[in-house]
C-alpha cells in the first residue's frame, strides 16, 4: 500500500469528492434544485461521505477510522435510495441515474473493502503506536 500522508491521498476520499460534486451539479443543473428538502439531503449525504472518511483518517486510529468509515458507507446507501428519488420524480433520466447510482455503489464497495483491511491490519495507527 503507498504512503498515506492526508485524506486527500485516499482514493475513497477522492471518488467521495468527486461524486459530492456530480451532486451539486446535479443540483445547479436540473429541476432537483427547486425541490429544497430532498437537495438538502442529496447535499447533506454526498458530503457525509467524504467528510466522515477525512474525519475518521484525522483520529489516527483504525477503530475509530473504521467507525467512521461505517457512517460514510451508510451515507451511500441513503445517497443511492435518494436517487431513485429523483428518478421516480423525473429530475434526472434513466442514464444519468445508472451513471451515478453505479459511481456510489462503487464508492460504497470500495469503503467496505478498506474497512475490511484496516480491521485486519497489523498496524492500529498513530496514537496506538507506543502502546
Amino acid at each position: 500500500m503507498p504512503k498515506i500522508d492526508t485524506f486527500e491521498d485516499l482514493e475513497i476520499w477522492q471518488l467521495a469528492r468527486e461524486i459530492c460534486n456530480d451532486i451539486h451539479d446535479l443540483i445547479k443543473n436540473t429541476p432537483l434544485g427547486r425541490n429544497y428538502a430532498l437537495r438538502d439531503q442529496m447535499d447533506k449525504s454526498s458530503g457525509s461521505i467524504m467528510d466522515n472518511i477525512a474525519e475518521g483518517f484525522e483520529r489516527n486510529g483504525n477503530r475509530e477510522f473504521v467507525q467512521f468509515l461505517s457512517i460514510a458507507k451508510s451515507s451511500c446507501g441513503e445517497l443511492r435510495s435518494q436517487l431513485y428519488r429523483t428518478l421516480d420524480k423525473e429530475y434526472i433520466d434513466k442514464s444519468n441515474f445508472e451513471n451515478l447510482k453505479e459511481k456510489v455503489l462503487l464508492e460504497s464497495k470500495k469503503i467496505g473493502s478498506f474497512m475490511n483491511y484496516l480491521s485486519k491490519s497489523e498496524y492500529k495507527g498513530f496514537k496506538y503506536k507506543n502502546r
